[in-house]
């Protein structure tokens, strides 16, 4: 009996020893860990719409852009940034010209200590022909390039980096309609500068600036750009002036915008640029000259036009320019929004060569120039 008793012991203890040993190997076995949520992608608010958050960051991005396609006709061009163009050097090649083209554009913005940091980009990819009577370089469909229209950095105030004038964009460009009435166009540049918000509707901005092309500095002082505006509910008052550091000569523009009611805003912009901006180099030389920043013939230009809104889906916009040189320029369109996103632009133009030099840029060939574009183009 006592044989049987340490037996049935010696068979519980093996037993509980086993337990032990399988729930000692059971604690130092491997556990797989279940996957983490995903993190989605939260909405940013602050900025405005179309900001997320990048994943892991305090920065918003907002990513957009377009898709345009311009066909045109007529006896006005659009400046290429070749030059002159002799046409009695080229077969003439009555045609439209056409204009496919993708910009990218980027935006952020976080909060910091030291205020809000953004960036903005914008990239162009262009595919496109000039119209007929140009020569048939000019005139051959084909890519046109990438171009990088902006590419800053702003702190508070300070904005570095790639970007447009700040003789334009402070003061404001001459209207909605496509083309440049008034010998216009946008003055690419590296800049330094600093906006000032004084608050009360004032603000104001210095930018020190690079130019481009014969535009260039070429020593180490800057193109400086200088310009105050006071905006209330009625409008803008805005003034820019430039000192062109290769001629050491001096433009300036002042606008006034109104809002005489919620569906229309007009406004009239005068300038004016002392004698001898830009006298040589590969842009047409007039009796006023030319310069970075002067870009009208003679010393005095005015400009005016508006916008209209028909309603919630059509509105009309148009504007005359005139200068010293007597060439005058009259744009008009409808612009139709289709669906939300994707708008439908009509145009019609018309250019009278006072100053024969123009041609140069602007591609008109005869004293009366008429033209005109459709323009189809899918915003994002």
């Amino acid at each position: 009996m006592e044989i049987k008793i340490n037996i049935k012991s010696l068979l519980l203890g093996s037993a509980a020893a086993l337990v032990a040993v399988s729930g000692a190997h059971a604690a130092d076995a491997v556990v797989v860990a279940e996957p983490e949520p995903a993190e989605y992608v939260k909405i940013c608010d602050v900025y405005g719409a179309g900001y997320f958050y990048i994943p892991g960051t305090e920065t918003c991005l907002r990513i957009g852009g377009y898709v345009r396609y311009d066909i045109g006709v007529g006896g006005i061009g659009t400046y290429t940034g070749a030059g002159a163009v002799d046409v009695e050097d080229g077969d003439e090649q009555d045609t439209y010209w056409k204009r496919a083209r993708f910009s990218l554009k980027t935006w952020t913005g976080q909060e910091t200590e030291l205020g809000t940091l953004k960036t903005y980009t914008q990239t162009n990819f262009n595919f496109r022909n000039t119209q007929g009577d140009t020569s048939p370089l000019l005139n051959e469909a084909g890519n046109t390039g990438v171009t990088l229209n902006f590419a800053w950095i702003q702190l508070g105030g300070l904005r570095v980096g790639k970007d447009e004038s700040a003789f334009d964009t402070f003061n404001g460009y001459a209207g909605t309609p496509q083309r440049y009435a008034g010998s216009l166009r946008r003055l690419d540049t590296n800049v330094v500068q600093y906006y000032f918000d004084a608050g009360n509707g004032f603000s104001a901005v210095v930018s020190l600036e690079q130019g481009y092309g014969d535009f260039t500095i070429d020593s180490y002082v800057p193109h400086v750009v200088g310009g105050v505006k006071w905006t209330q509910g009625w409008g803008a008052i805005t003034g820019v002036i430039a000192y062109d550091s290769n001629y050491e000569e001096v433009a300036g523009k002042v606008r006034l915008d109104v809002t005489p009611m919620e569906n229309l805003s007009l406004f009239i912009m005068a300038g004016y640029g002392t004698d001898d901006n830009y006298t040589d180099g590969g842009f047409a030389i007039s009796a006023g000259g030319r310069g970075m920043y002067k870009l009208w013939s003679g010393n005095w230009a005015v400009w005016g036009g508006g916008t209209y809104t028909i309603n919630e889906k059509t509105s009309f916009n148009t504007q005359i320019s005139y200068d010293e040189g007597e060439n005058l320029g009259v744009v008009a369109n409808i612009a139709y929004d289709i669906v939300p996103g994707l708008t439908i632009t009509a145009e019609a133009s018309y250019f009278h060569l006072g100053d024969e030099t123009v041609s140069n840029w602007t591609g008109a060939d005869d004293d009366d120039n008429f033209g005109g574009q459709l323009r189809f183009q899918r915003s994002f």
